[in-house]
This record gives C-alpha cells, sequence and structure tokens, in this order.
C-alpha cells in the first residue's frame, strides 16, 4: 500500500469479499474447519482434505469454499465445522463423518443432528454457534477474528478489521496514541496488570537513537494456551497492536519472543510478517506516513523465568534466561541497553480495538479499575473446557457453571486456581466475586496471564501446592539465592506431609519460608513462589493437619495415606483386577460372598504399588481407596 487511500479502497474489497462469503451473496456455500492446535491435533487437516476432494469430485468448486479458521475456543467439543451462510456448527467431528455432512447438508440443506452440540442441562440441541451456553456470556475483543478468518490470510484479516487502527494511529500524534491508551484502561494481560499507557509513556520520555517493542508470547503456566490461540487465530492483530506500541514510543523494531512448542503459531505468525511486507504495511515508510517498522520471531526454548521481562530480554541477546535486577526499567534500559517496553500478546490483541473502536468502547467494558476483558484458558474438573475472554467483572460462578458448564458427575466444586504458579487459591466461598485485578488480589490469588484450573471434592489442595512447587524449582534460574534454595526447602517439606512424615512444625517453617522468598527474590517468580502454598494453607488448613496429624489424605490422592480396597461382598470373583495388577498383589480368596458364585479377591497391601489399574478395571465397582 503506497497510501491510506489505497488502503482504505483494499480494506473495504477485502470487507465486500468476507461479507459475501459469510453471507452467501457470493453464491458459496462456506465451510470452515478449526485449525487450532487442539483441532489439528485430532484430524482437523484430514476432515479439510476430506472436504475439499468432495468438492472437486462434485464439481463443486464455484459453489462451495472450503478454509482453515482459528481456534473456536470450546476445546472439548473440537473438532469443529461450520457451514456458511446458514451459521451452522458441527462439533466432534470425524473424517468419518465427512461424507455425511456433504451428502445431507452442503448438497442436500439438510442438518446433520447427530452432530449438534447438546445442552447437558435440558438435553437440547443447538445448531448455532451464539446459542450455545459456552459462547452467551463471552465477548471478543483480544480473540477478534478467532473461528472467523483464514489466519493464513491477510484480505480476510483487513476484511474482518484489520490495520483500521494502525491507519488512525498513524494520522494522531504518538502522545495521542498513548493518551488514548490510557483513556481506555488498558492494564498489561500477562502478570500484574500495569497500565499500558503509562508504560509506552515511560519508553516515550526516554530518547534514544533506537527503541524497540517486544511482545512476550512466552506463556508457561501448565494448563495456558491463551497466547497460543491468539496468533494461531489472528496473528495480523498481534503484528498491529506491535506496530501502534512502536509508533506511540518512538520504536522501528518489534520482537517476538515465542516458545518453539508453538510451531503452528510461529509458523503464521512469520507468514503474516511476510504478507504485511509484501502490501507495504511493514517496511520503510509505511504507506507514505513516514513511520518504518520491522517485526522479528525470536525462538525461546520453554523457561518459565523467560516470562519475567528482562530475563526475556536477555534471551533474546542470547544470553542465560535470567532476571535483571531493577532498575533500571527496560522502558529505560532494555533491549540492548535501549528503551523497551514489553507487553504480551493478549495485551497488543487488544491496542488495535482501541485504536479502531475508540478507548471509550473499550473502556464501556469491565469494572471500574479493571477495563475490556480477559481471555481465559478454563481446564480442570468442568465440563466445557476451553479458551474463554469474557468482560472483566464477570462472576467466577458465571465462568465455571454458565460458561464452563459446572462440575463433572455431579461432584462438588473445591478451588479454582488463577494466576497458575503464580496465583492461588479462590474456594466456595469466592463463587460470586467479580473477576478483575484488584478483586482476585485481594481474595489471595492474581489474575496472572488467564489460567484458570478447576478443581473438585477428589483433588487434594497439599498435593495441589506440592504440583506447583515443583514446577517452580524446575523453572527456578537458580540466580538468586532465595528462590533457588527456599523453594527445594518448601518442596522438602510438603513431600514430606504428602509421604505422612510431617509434623506440626512443619507448618510454621513452611509459612516462614513463604514469606522470605516472597520478600528476597530477584523476579516475580520467587517472589509468587510461596502463593499457592499460602492460599491453600489459607483456605484448606485442615488438609494439612489431616496429613500430619491422622496421617490420612482426605480426598485420597497422596499414594502414601491411602490403600486400595477390594469390597468383598461386591466382588463378582471375574478377577480382572489381578491380571490388571502389574505387582502381583492381589490374590483370590476363600470367601463368597452372598449372592456370588465365584470367591472374591484381596489386595495385599504391602505390595500394592497403588498405580490404580485395579480400580480402573474392576466393572463391579467393588474397588475403593481408603
Amino acid at each position: 500500500m503506497k497510501n491510506f487511500n489505497e488502503l482504505d479502497a483494499k480494506i473495504c474489497s477485502c470487507t465486500d469479499a468476507l461479507n459475501a462469503k459469510l453471507d452467501g451473496s457470493n453464491g458459496k456455500r462456506a465451510i470452515l474447519l478449526c485449525g487450532g492446535t487442539g483441532c489439528l491435533s485430532s484430524n482437523s487437516m484430514d476432515i479439510k482434505s476430506a472436504f475439499e476432494e468432495l468438492v472437486a469430485k462434485n464439481n463443486m468448486e464455484d459453489k462451495v469454499t472450503v478454509n482453515i479458521v482459528g481456534c473456536f475456543g470450546f476445546c472439548s467439543q473440537g473438532p469443529f465445522v461450520k457451514i456458511y451462510p446458514e451459521d451452522t456448527l458441527y462439533r466432534l467431528v470425524k473424517p468419518e463423518d465427512v461424507e455425511e455432512i456433504f451428502e445431507k447438508d452442503i448438497i442436500g440443506g439438510e442438518i446433520v443432528e447427530r452432530l449438534l452440540y447438546i445442552e447437558p442441562l435440558t438435553g437440547e440441541k443447538v445448531a448455532k454457534q451464539e446459542d450455545i451456553n459456552f459462547y452467551k456470556k463471552q465477548r471478543r475483543i483480544a480473540l477478534h477474528g478467532g473461528g472467523v478468518i483464514n489466519p493464513e490470510n491477510i484480505e480476510e484479516a483487513m476484511g474482518y478489521g484489520a490495520f483500521q487502527g494502525l491507519k488512525r494511529a498513524l494520522t494522531m500524534e504518538p502522545k495521542e496514541v498513548i493518551d488514548e491508551v490510557l483513556a481506555a484502561g488498558l492494564r498489561g494481560r500477562g502478570g500484574a496488570g500495569f497500565p499500558t499507557g503509562r508504560k509506552w509513556s515511560f519508553a516515550y520520555a526516554n530518547e534514544a537513537d533506537q527503541k524497540y517493542v517486544v511482545c512476550n508470547g512466552d506463556e508457561g503456566d501448565p494448563g495456558a494456551f491463551m497466547d497460543r490461540s491468539i496468533l494461531e487465530g489472528n496473528p495480523y492483530a498481534v503484528i498491529e497492536g506491535m506496530m501502534i506500541a512502536g509508533y506511540a514510543i518512538g520504536a522501528t523494531e518489534g520482537y517476538f519472543y515465542v516458545r518453539a512448542e508453538y510451531p503452528i503459531a510461529v509458523n503464521r505468525l512469520q507468514n503474516a510478517i511476510n504478507q504485511m511486507n509484501e502490501a507495504g504495511i511493514l517496511g520503510e515508510n509505511i504507506m507514505g506516513s513516514g513511520f518504518s517498522f520491522q517485526a522479528h520471531i525470536r525462538l525461546g526454548a520453554g523457561a518459565f523465568v523467560c516470562g519475567e521481562e528482562t530475563a526475556l530480554l536477555n534471551s533474546i541477546e542470547g544470553k542465560r534466561g535470567m532476571p535483571r535486577p531493577r532498575p533500571p526499567f527496560p522502558a529505560v534500559k532494555g533491549l540492548w541497553g535501549k528503551p523497551t517496553i514489553v507487553n504480551n500478546v493478549e495485551t497488543l490483541a487488544c491496542v488495535p480495538y482501541i485504536l479502531r473502536e475508540g478507548a471509550g468502547e473499550f473502556a464501556n467494558c469491565g469494572t471500574e479499575r479493571s477495563k475490556g476483558t480477559k481471555v481465559f484458558a478454563l481446564g480442570g474438573k468442568v465440563n466445557n473446557v476451553g479458551l474463554v475472554e469474557i468482560p472483566m467483572g464477570t462472576t467466577l460462578r458465571e465462568l465455571i457453571y454458565d460458561i464452563g458448564g459446572g462440575i463433572p458427575d455431579g461432584k462438588e466444586f473445591k478451588a479454582i486456581q488463577t494466576g497458575g504458579p503464580s496465583g492461588g487459591c479462590l474456594t466456595a466461598a469466592d463463587l460470586d466475586e467479580a473477576i478483575d485485578f484488584d478483586n482476585l488480589v485481594a481474595r489471595g490469588s492474581m489474575m496472572g496471564s488467564g489460567g484458570a484450573i478447576v478443581m473438585d471434592e477428589d483433588n487434594c489442595m497439599v498435593d495441589v501446592a506440592k504440583f506447583y512447587m515443583e514446577f517452580i524449582c524446575d523453572e527456578s534460574c537458580g540466580k538468586c539465592t532465595p528462590c533457588r534454595i527456599g523453594t527445594k526447602r518448601m518442596l522438602e517439606i510438603l513431600t514430606r506431609i504428602t509421604e505422612g512424615n510431617g509434623t506440626m512444625q512443619d507448618l510454621e517453617e513452611l509459612e516462614e519460608l513463604g514469606r522470605a522468598v516472597q520478600a528476597n527474590s530477584l523476579c516475580a517468580l520467587g517472589q509468587t513462589a510461596a502463593n499457592p502454598i499460602i492460599s491453600t494453607m489459607t483456605h484448606f488448613r485442615d488438609e494439612y493437619i489431616a496429613h500430619i496429624v491422622d496421617k490420612k489424605c482426605p480426598a485420597k490422592v497422596c499414594k502414601n495415606l491411602m490403600n486400595y480396597v477390594i469390597e468383598q461382598d461386591n466382588c463378582v470373583g471375574c478377577g480382572r483386577c489381578a491380571k490388571a495388577c502389574p505387582a502381583d498383589a492381589i490374590q483370590k480368596t476363600d470367601y463368597i460372598a452372598p449372592g456370588k458364585k465365584l470367591p472374591s479377591y484381596q489386595i495385599d497391601t504391602t505390595k500394592c504399588v497403588k498405580c490404580g489399574a485395579c480400580m480402573a478395571t474392576c466393572r463391579p465397582k467393588a474397588i475403593t481407596k481408603k
């Protein structure tokens, strides 16, 4: 694009083409398939190939298009196939279902009802995406374009709003752009929620011959996949956000730091950069504005500590990923000693919306101090696992029960861990609390990057704390002694407790160690390392005491404190458990239960390795944990 007029003309033609594709005014049916990592791993590309073969076989190339789009979000129901213009959504599609969809729907115009989503509470079959409860309370800002546009097609992105925010920004003064972001109330979506406009202001105020924008795509929280899905679904929006940030602070170069375990996201991001360079939207003197900008990609090796911005900058520079003492902050002295702003993927994905729609439109969503929306990777013990984007202020109850569909198998909700290893547990008492940055911190947790792991009555909270501490120990860079040694000592204490060797003194030592590590660690990894321990001890201290005093795990998770037992009156004597046992710990007895024909079995607890294979194979459910 040589100028803004050319961009406007291109956007208009692309918008018309995309609208015609979705509303059928081009005379074609459109088949859209989820191209997120989850669906691709479940044969989404085989489904696409099968549709393409049927289109060619029936000579319908002029009547049907087949495209891959970004993540639909409802991961537990993928792979998805969506048919336009009817807007019919099929879920859990397999390659063998393709011919039936094609014959009945594409050719015959008849909905394949068996592949529609079924609402679990009502049993109702739902054909349209917007009518599914999972989507009703969501609002897509950061996930804009996901599930609609082809993430490898710049023209579809332009037809869905891409680069309109950039165009507006380039007609404003840099300080005006920063003021717009400040007025929107955008806070960083990667951790503590620092105001984005303020961070930009610091870098803007520092004179330098070179400045940088860095996008942190190194999400490492267990169970988190927000940034990956945004990059896979609409990489153009994130690049556009980076360019607007660069213009605002006076930077001409940007770096995407993305973990190498995200090959699809990396490939689509590089493809988007290439297409934007070819279109003249990246490069020198962009659209005759006088602003030049180039984007680069650097791959991370998956170190959790590189989510900390100074460790990330070290990694980009080719150094070991370890945090730097602050101050100076990156906005003053960052990448290669130059002023740098570091924003995460979701933060940058929100920026084009703010410039395109206006700060007021963004600020109208959310709460007083937490504006806009937040993307969560909702997982764990919840029926509807997936990626959700909700307005700030949505309650935990709405997230877990309305969007998440509640707890499987009628189990009781116990806790939700937000903020990953840096966060804490929230309990049933918090279900009606609004989700925003300050409220979660006040309740003993944090927003973090957006992981949300739901736990039910079968989860042991001491074991949960141990899991996160194992992760922290593995991921600590070892630079500072409080984190390197303190986290190891806390893990040793938690291990003793879960093995039945803990004492009440251990609880005092855990709290003391946690405070010491929190106060003296160099970076946020160590400063927040004790959060899962502190929150579980605050809300579930009785479980810690049960492990120590009663030598029992109430949830029957910790192996040293539980046994597998065969209820002999329920045993039918089939012997399946004995065949499955790898330790030869299950033997036949002489006892025949009333009403049964064969002798029952029993478990020798001295030989049992507590693998659970017997319980998994027992059809009459005669094996329990005690």
